[in-house]
């Protein structure tokens, strides 16, 4: 970076060799975080948010640019404090640097933008995976659709329930998990809007349908207690539709497979494969889940609506 804040404009100097990576994601009050969030923990799901899509990506964050809308009962000098606080903060633990950005008065809403870097034709995406590969996801899903239901309920066991709402407010993006799988992942996707629907953009841009064994799916033991106090959804609901995990779901070619099973086996990556794909048919919807006795389940909604419900 030859100049960061405080000109009308940044210059950045990208690493010879490389391709920019820019995402931009925009969080807004009562939509995307509940009224009831701290600063810091706003500032620090806004930030985990956009380095996801550097995970995705499996590319280095370098930058990032802050638009930042204020209403007038946050515009205030203990508010801004924790905002800067819980940002500085993942921004420190990722090494990104915060070159530019606006402030404006309205209702809060937090605009990023992420830059990173990965080496010329070597970034990943959701086109490239192929009938018979292997469908994988890092991590443990459910979790974050979990806490929310905690937090939206006030529910009298939310002493209990620190680490769902950890996941919540700061959930961790998979950058060495997405660096890592670069050079053996057919094609990867971050999970936001819950398995279902995201790993169906990747079965069209890729051209192909997937099979998901719903006995697979790493779901965490809290988020099964959990789901024994909610009225509307099950573990299972919320490992497949319920969105905002921010884990990585990814494909593998069958030539790979020995490498990643290798990795997983050594701890070198906390993943579970969960399906394969096969050849596109538009005739069918493009994830199909099946249970142990390989009988469909219906998903009445592939990705869930956080506050719109």
């Amino acid at each position: 970076m030859s100049l960061g804040i405080g000109d009308d404009a940044a210059l950045l100097e990208p690493t010879p060799g490389h391709q920019l990576v820019v995402a931009s994601d925009t969080l807004v009050e009562g939509v995307h975080f509940p009224s009831s969030a701290s600063p810091q923990q706003v500032a620090s799901r806004a930030l985990c948010v956009n380095l996801s899509d550097m995970a995705a990506m499996g590319a280095v964050p370098r930058w990032f640019t802050l638009a930042l809308t204020l209403p007038s009962e946050k515009a205030n000098a203990d508010w801004l404090s924790g905002f800067s606080a819980g940002l500085a903060k993942v921004a420190s633990q990722y090494s990104v640097a915060l070159v530019g950005g606006d402030t404006t008065s309205g209702p809060l809403t937090i605009t990023l933008t992420l830059l990173g870097e990965v080496p010329q034709g070597e970034g990943l995406t959701r086109a490239g995976a192929a009938p018979g590969d292997a469908v994988f996801v890092t991590g443990t899903l459910g979790d974050c659709a979990a806490a929310l239901n905690i937090i939206l309920r006030k529910n009298s066991i939310l002493g209990m329930s620190d680490r769902l709402l950890q996941r919540f407010y700061c959930p961790q993006p998979q950058i060495q998990a997405g660096l890592t799988l670069r050079p053996v992942a057919s094609a990867c996707i971050d999970i936001s809007d819950g398995l279902v629907a995201d790993l169906g953009h990747l079965c069209k841009a890729s051209g192909v349908t997937a099979a998901i064994q719903a006995q697979l799916l790493p779901i965490a033991e809290d988020v099964r207690n959990f789901a024994n106090f909610s009225d509307n959804f099950s573990a299972l609901d919320w490992a497949l539709t319920g969105g905002d995990d921010y884990q990585l779901c990814f494909t593998v070619a069958p030539e790979s497979l020995s490498i990643v099973d290798d990795w997983i086996e050594q701890g070198q990556l906390q993943a579970t494969r969960i399906g394969v794909l096969s050849a596109g048919d538009k005739s069918i919807d493009p994830v199909t889940v099946v249970d142990k006795n390989n009988k469909i389940l219906i998903i009445e909604k592939a990705g869930y609506n956080h506050f719109g419900h």
